[in-house]
């Protein structure tokens, strides 16, 4: 090539006058800030998460454990057996009604259970039922409102029923 010929040198474009310009280090900066935002919501989010519920669900896990495969047996035996129960609640009052796989009244069952709060531990109470016509199981409760969880047990003829439902006083 002649020297008449030759390229001419580049030159890096003219900033703006009075402008500003982006540079390596404000990216730099603006991804740092990024995650360092997202990092610390994180820990907010986990902080939060661990102070309302830690993970406890009952004072002995362990225990709990080793008899889950003893509770299913008793639930699929108690499955087997057909029996029904259904509850009421009335002024002073629970009421279980118990019926074999027939339809027909257990009679002669002895019934124990509980009952507590949805959300609470607060006012729980343990009940006797007695039986007051073929099947039917009442038991006198404190004067109560709103909703409770009845648990109950009823054992007789050689085999055991358990069952939980929910039960509302007005």
């Amino acid at each position: 090539m002649s020297p008449s010929m030759s390229p001419s040198p580049t030159r890096a474009p003219a900033a703006p006058a009075g402008g500003w310009t982006l540079t390596g280090w404000h990216v730099l900066g603006i991804v740092v800030g990024f995650f360092a935002i997202i990092i610390a919501l994180n820990i907010w989010f986990l902080t939060l998460a661990y102070r309302t519920f830690p993970g406890q669900v009952s004072e002995t896990p362990y225990e709990d454990g080793v008899a889950f495969n003893s509770r299913i047996a008793r639930q699929e035996a108690q499955a087997r057996l057909g029996w029904t129960a259904a509850v009421a609640a009335g002024p002073g009052r629970a009421r279980v009604e118990m019926r074999d796989a027939s339809g027909a009244p257990l009679r002669g069952l002895v019934l124990t259970g509980r009952l507590e709060r949805p959300a609470t531990e607060a006012g729980r109470t343990d009940l006797r039922f007695s039986e007051t016509a073929p099947g039917r199981y009442e038991a006198t409760v404190p004067d109560l409102s709103g909703a409770w969880d009845l648990s109950f047990v009823a054992q007789g003829e050689g085999h055991a029923f358990e069952g939980s439902r929910r039960v509302t006083w007005p």
